[in-house]
């Protein structure tokens, strides 16, 4: 072997080691698909996405009020900011019954739901009394409360339908009674009609139809068979079908389906062919917070059955998409705590809520879109109107209980820690309690020092 320069000997390498095999990259698709399934299975998902957007859609529709109701205030000799402020009142009032719903027990909510229905009854016979009732719109569904506030007791008969059918259903679960169809049927069905007929009698077909919806879902929830869920179908769908070839009206909003002139024969559209005007003219990110031209008169009802409307003009189909997403959200989430709870009366309450603010929503866009009749309901949480946004929230904080209570979010909540410190003990007195550590930056850079170091 050839010596080295230096004379020594060469220094014999060893062998390089074969390298090991690189990991197979991960595909950024699945990785993607598997960070969002495992933030869906979180134990708080539900509890967020009811609480983020619900008050998300509340916030935005204060803005979208204030926006589309300036012209109409105008016209009518009033401040523009006349129904912003009258709206965000309902809202301040709605936050605070939607937190103490949320803090409510399940048992208080039971305890409720027979007050509630019977005041409902009440207010809906008032309604029908001369000098009591008042009619706006042509419908006999209003009373006033003096000055410029008034109540439409047929948006709380929606969450007094929830309340008392899920308990009722509830406690006929525990009786194992729901095996029996009249059991199922009876009372539930009769109390139904009979707010539907209170509810008719005043001639208000949209909230007639969003009750008939919370009637089918809490019938489904409750595992109805088919054959009879077929059948209450079919008795409600012709007894809807004669009450709208009754009347001129809701024939006139029926033949309006897919108007594409003001003036579509004999039948005056004039306010569902706008509506698709003020969505086409938005484009991609609309013209502007503020600068809708359909407000100016041409859109009846923009701040209410309409917002949506101005909304797609205004913002555009950004706008639109990111309220459908929203309440997409929030209908998985009412979805998500009704099938992970053992509690028949939480399933059945938070599938009925779910049931009554998607079928609102869906019923209340596809008349604007020109897919669905004109049927006169307001966009839950977003439109104007007190009467609708108050039962509204309040059904929003059931769920946000309802949420709590899950076991697996009842210990998540348990775990987190206070976020300014720790709570103190509740036995002894002050001068035996130890002192409060504060958790800030500042205490852990002190505790990390040595006791020698300033």
């Amino acid at each position: 072997m050839p010596g080295s320069r230096t004379g020594r000997p060469p220094v014999q390498r060893a062998a390089r080691r074969p390298a090991a095999p690189r990991p197979a990259r991960e595909n950024p698709v699945l990785g993607f698909h598997t960070r969002v399934r495992r933030a869906w299975d979180r134990p708080l998902t539900a509890y967020y996405l009811i609480l983020g957007g619900s008050l998300l859609i509340t916030v935005l529709g204060l803005v979208m009020v204030y926006s589309a109701s300036q012209i109409t205030a105008l016209q009518m000799s009033l401040p523009g900011s006349y129904f912003f402020r009258k709206q965000l009142l309902a809202a301040v009032i709605g936050a605070v019954l939607l937190y103490a719903a949320s803090r409510m027990p399940v048992k208080l909510h039971r305890a409720l739901a027979y007050p509630i229905l019977a005041g409902a009854v009440f207010l809906m016979i008032l309604v029908q009394i001369p000098g009591i009732g008042m009619a706006v719109n042509g419908n006999q569904n209003w009373i006033s409360l003096g000055g410029s506030f008034q109540i439409q007791p047929s948006e709380f008969g929606k969450l007094a339908l929830v309340l008392w059918g899920a308990d009722l259903l509830a406690r006929k679960q525990d009786k194992k009674l729901l095996t029996q169809w009249k059991h199922m049927l009876v009372p539930l069905v009769p109390a139904g009609f009979m707010l539907l007929g209170l509810i008719m009698i005043g001639g208000d077909m949209g909230t007639a139809i969003i009750l008939t919806a919370i009637l089918f879902g809490l019938l489904w929830l409750a595992g109805a068979p088919t054959r009879l869920f077929v059948g209450v179908l079919s008795i409600a769908a012709l007894v809807g079908a004669v009450l709208i070839t009754s009347s001129s009206n809701r024939m006139a909003r029926l033949q309006c389906l897919g108007a594409t002139e003001p003036q579509s024969g004999p039948v005056d559209c004039w306010q569902a062919v706008h509506g698709i005007y003020a969505l086409a003219s938005g484009g991609v990110f609309g013209s502007g917070l503020g600068a809708s031209v359909e407000k100016w008169g041409q859109l009846p009802e923009a701040h209410t059955d309409f917002i949506f409307a101005v909304t797609g003009e205004e913002l555009g189909l950004a706008g639109t998409l990111s309220v459908l997403a929203l309440f997409a959200a929030l209908g998985y989430a009412g979805i998500r705590v009704a099938g992970r709870t053992e509690d028949p009366f939480v399933r059945y309450a938070a599938g009925g809520v779910t049931t009554w603010i998607t079928a609102q929503a869906v019923i209340n866009m596809g008349a604007v879109l020109g897919l669905l009749p004109i049927a006169g309901v307001p966009l839950p949480l977003f439109s104007y109107g007190g009467s609708a946004l108050l039962p509204t929230m309040f059904a929003i904080g059931l769920l946000i209980a309802f949420a709590r209570e899950e076991p697996a979010a009842r210990a998540a909540l348990a775990m987190r820690q206070p976020r300014f410190g720790r709570k103190r003990g509740a036995g002894g007195s002050a001068f035996n309690r130890s002192p409060r550590r504060w958790n800030t930056m500042r205490r852990r850079a002190s505790a990390a020092r040595s006791s020698g170091e300033r």
